[in-house]
């Protein structure tokens, strides 16, 4: 359990910490889904400190258990927020966050198997 729980746990901080990155350093791809989904622009530089504390907190989680269940959770409600995004404006293509869901939310759950 604990090599899954290793594991899943790095590489959904690993996913969401690039994700974090290309919101932070103002890359094309961000700006251009914010357009899509009729996001404010002004709101990337949050989503992308929301994505980054979630990664470090996935991080942190090793050392003190509580902080990588909130992260995890954090990060479930973030990716929920983006499906609602989506359906918001009738987008269906919805593989590139179905990755990002089912990431975070592998690391929940074995975030709460292992430690809890």
């Amino acid at each position: 359990m604990f090599a899954a729980y290793v594991t899943v746990t790095i590489i959904a901080s690993v996913f969401t910490g690039t994700a974090a990155v290309t919101y932070l350093i103002g890359h094309d791809y961000p700006k251009a889904q914010a357009d899509r989904k009729r996001v404010p622009r002004s709101w990337l530089p949050v989503l992308g400190l929301l994505l980054a504390a979630g990664s470090v907190g996935l991080l942190a989680g090793f050392v003190v258990p509580l902080l990588g269940t909130l992260a995890a959770a954090g990060l479930v409600l973030y990716f929920v927020g983006a499906l609602i995004a989506h359906l918001r404006v009738g987008s269906r293509d919805l593989v590139g966050w179905a990755v990002f869901f089912v990431t975070v939310l592998a690391a929940l759950a074995v975030h709460l198997a292992y430690r809890w």
